[in-house]
């Protein structure tokens, strides 16, 4: 230090000098002193580049920004980089870097490009934390970091033990200390929910954007969703001599007119395309001697599709600036002014509750399960046609926070083999099998061969004293037996195994059928959000996409693909308009607003697990809420039938179910899940009885076989929506959407 120069400065009144007696009217010496005796930085301009990260900033409109100084090489806009993890080498991550800026005065200059020695600040670098190294692809060995001095004072979070724990004070236990220790992160885009849209989605983001996302995954994306125990046919496909346009008229014939022909046909004009990407992404699509896709039926091709889900989930995971977030149970929106913020969540493996604050909002949670009392009781009775992990928690979120729902009403009831729940289009469709009442008499031309027909004939069928009713397979041929064995085998093991334990493969009997209890799932029906072509929701900034979206039936996967492809480009371009217009930052009020939500949520999971077990578990008033929907809104045991009555006296009970509901607890996050799912069920079968008392008609049989009104009345020709105002719920019609392209306007 004795041979360092000393300057005398002010900068308040603007001198620097080596003399303190003399006053400068500059700062011109301290300048002077810096540049001779500070050495100029030390690096190899030509050696690669590599960053090491000091600290770390956010902006609301690109993100996380990583700041440090440039150790060796050089970098560009638009240069690719990986992020190597502090704590753990192995850990990389392949980024683009979006933005560079430099530091001149107290501001940030941006630039095309820097060298080693500057400090500089970066975009496109989501989940950099400080101590990482930001390095070019040819070299990816982390830079030392300085090791930070342990703190001084440490603390221990417990449980009260003093002689006077639990006497005064509203939390005095771990659970809500621990509850309270939430993370909060950021991403330009977050994606709730996993499976086939949601996969998608993150695809399409990565491919055709540097925007960072977020996957949000109750589950684990690599067995979630409906794709979690594979497929053998892709059912929605424009086969050989077929246009998009002749799936758009097969499914509005299916629904009796009910459907927003625009979104049909966004996801028809993309069915092969988005085939032959995932048949690029390793999916096996079967084919024939001249190497074409082998059909079944007119819009149907075959697959091994066991690991499609895993292919799907795969890709995500290489796919660039996207962060998985499995075992994250998203449970409400942050929404304000009608716009959305993020999301709130708790993990179902650790304490924590987990925020997520993003530009943009994708919903691909899946339709609804679980409302209805099942065919199976007791032990079995999540063995069902559709995910029971599939809640309705997208409609509920939806719902809850004032976004607009259409056709819940057009439930759908698929037609199942008998026990088993084994899908029947391989067996219809793959040998062409017809329904049969058991006095071998063929009735589903007698009804019709829409998919709420041929439900309604086995239904009638077995009401006349007509039944059982089968798929007559009896007489077919050895190899469309054997090819039946494999199929399910693949698909549905427990059918194989009912023909092999009889005795009797498919060609000696034909197989028992049944309907299922009845679910909400936009993706064969026309339940959902309220959408414009775009899939944005009546909530600015909120998408919907896959079975969680309405006005699309007869998606299946391909349509799901779709729908998540569509949302995703619409993001990018918006938020790409959105940077260009505005890049303030979030008004100080709605911070304050949205904080305050955030505080409520987690109170609400800190409420739950405090709570002490009351009269009734979650699994008794799950089974509660099934039976009341079972027997009064029109459920397997009336034959689907309801009546204004009935619906009424289910939603005095669903009322008292969701009142009861406050008292539930939760020994831990497994059971928090648990207790958040039967709500979401409580939530959506408010609004389906909504709707269900709302159509003054029967439109599709089976599906909303309404007593009072058992014909089809023209004046309901039209969309019936609702949306939860001051905790009401309003239901109201739409006109039928006839434009190309539809946009929200009220």
């Amino acid at each position: 230090y004795l041979e360092s120069p000393f300057v005398f400065a002010s900068a308040r009144s603007g001198y620097a000098t080596m003399d303190f007696n003399k006053k400068t009217e500059d700062m011109k010496t301290l300048l002077d002193v810096i540049v001779d005796y500070i050495p100029a930085p030390k690096g190899d301009e030509k050696a690669p580049f590599k960053l090491l990260i000091s600290t770390t900033d956010y902006s609301e409109y690109v993100g996380r920004i990583g700041i440090g100084k440039i150790e060796s090489g050089s970098v560009k806009l638009g240069d690719d980089a990986v992020i190597v993890n502090y704590n753990d080498s192995s850990i990389n991550k392949k980024i683009k870097i979006t933005k560079i800026y430099e530091f001149e005065n107290l501001s940030r200059k941006e630039v095309e490009s820097s060298s080693v020695g500057n400090i500089i600040a970066v975009t496109g670098v989501e989940g950099i934390s400080i101590g990482d190294t930001l390095c070019a692809l040819e070299d990816v060995t982390p830079l030392p970091f300085v090791k930070i001095s342990e703190p001084t004072l440490a603390m221990n979070f417990i449980v009260n033990n003093s002689p006077f724990a639990g006497k005064e004070g509203k939390f005095v236990t771990s659970r809500q200390i621990r509850a309270r220790l939430y993370k909060e992160l950021e991403t330009d885009v977050l994606i709730i929910g996993g499976g086939t849209a949601g996969c998608y989605a993150a695809i399409t983001l990565g491919k055709n954007s540097d925007l960072s996302v977020i996957v949000a995954e109750k589950a684990n994306i690599k067995r979630s969703g409906c794709l979690a125990a594979g497929i053998n046919a892709i059912n929605a496909y424009n086969v050989k001599g077929r246009v998009p346009q002749d799936y758009v008229d097969y499914a509005a014939k299916d629904a009796n007119g009910i459907v927003r022909h625009d979104l049909l046909i966004t996801a028809a004009n993309r069915f092969n395309e988005i085939t032959a990407e995932v048949e690029k992404l390793g999916l096996v699509i079967l084919k024939d001697e001249n190497g074409e896709y082998v059909a079944r039926g007119n819009r149907n091709i075959k697959i091994n599709g066991e690991n499609f889900k895993p292919i799907l989930a795969d890709a995500v995971k290489k796919t660039k600036n996207v962060r998985v977030l499995n075992t994250l149970n998203i449970t409400d929106l942050l929404v304000k002014d009608g716009k959305v913020y993020g999301a709130v969540g708790f993990s179902i493996k650790k304490e924590e509750a987990i925020v997520i604050r993003a530009k943009k909002v994708i919903i691909s949670t899946g339709g609804a399960a679980g409302l209805y009392k099942p065919n199976n009781p007791g032990f079995s009775r999540h063995k069902m046609w559709y995910p029971p992990f599939n809640t309705g928690a997208g409609y509920a979120m939806g719902i809850l926070a004032g976004a607009e729902m259409t056709t819940f009403e057009m439930r759908f009831i698929a037609l199942r083999c008998k026990d088993t729940i084994a899908p029947v289009g391989t067996i219809a469709q793959g040998v062409g099998a017809k329904q049969v009442n058991s006095r071998g008499v063929v009735y589903e031309d007698k009804y019709g061969l829409t998919t709420s027909e041929r439900v309604y004939g086995t239904v009638r069928e077995n009401q006349l004293g007509n039944g059982p009713c089968y798929l007559k397979t009896s007489g077919i041929s050895e190899e469309e037996s054997e090819s039946l064995l494999k199929a399910y085998l693949n698909m549905a093991p427990s059918q194989t195994l009912k023909w092999i334990e009889s005795g009797k493969n498919p060609n000696e009997q034909d197989v028992e059928i049944e309907g299922t209890e009845p679910y909400i799932v936009g993706g064969h029906t026309a339940s959902g959000f309220w959408v414009n072509t775009n899939r944005e929701t009546t909530i600015n900034g909120l998408y919907a996409a896959g079975d969680v979206a309405g006005g699309c039936p007869q998606k299946y996967v391909t349509g799901a693909l779709a729908e998540g492809e569509i949302a995703a480009l619409d993001i990018i371009s918006k938020l790409a308009d959105e940077k260009n217009i505005n890049c303030g930052k979030i008004d100080e009020n709605v911070e304050n607003f949205l904080d305050e939500q955030k505080n409520q949520i987690i109170n609400q999971y800190e409420k739950i697990r405090n709570t002490e077990a009351k009269r009734f578990s979650t699994e008794d008033m799950e089974e509660g809420m099934q039976k009341i929907m079972d027997e009064y809104a029109g459920g397997i045991s009336t034959n689907y039938q309801f009546n204004e009555k009935q619906l009424n006296l289910a939603k005095q009970k669903i009322d008292q179910l969701i009142e009861l509901s406050d008292e539930l607890s939760a020994e831990n996050m497994h059971d928090l899940m648990f207790a958040y799912e039967l709500r979401e069920r409580l939530i959506v079968c408010k609004s389906l009885i909504g709707h269900l008392f709302f159509r003054k008609e029967t439109r599709w049989h089976s599906f909303n076989e309404n007593l009072d009104y058992p014909e089809t009345d023209e004046n309901y020709f039209k969309y019936v929506n609702s949306r939860l105002v001051n905790g009401e719920l309003e239901v109201f019609m739409r006109e039928i959407v006839k434009e190309e392209k539809y946009e929200h306007s009220n």
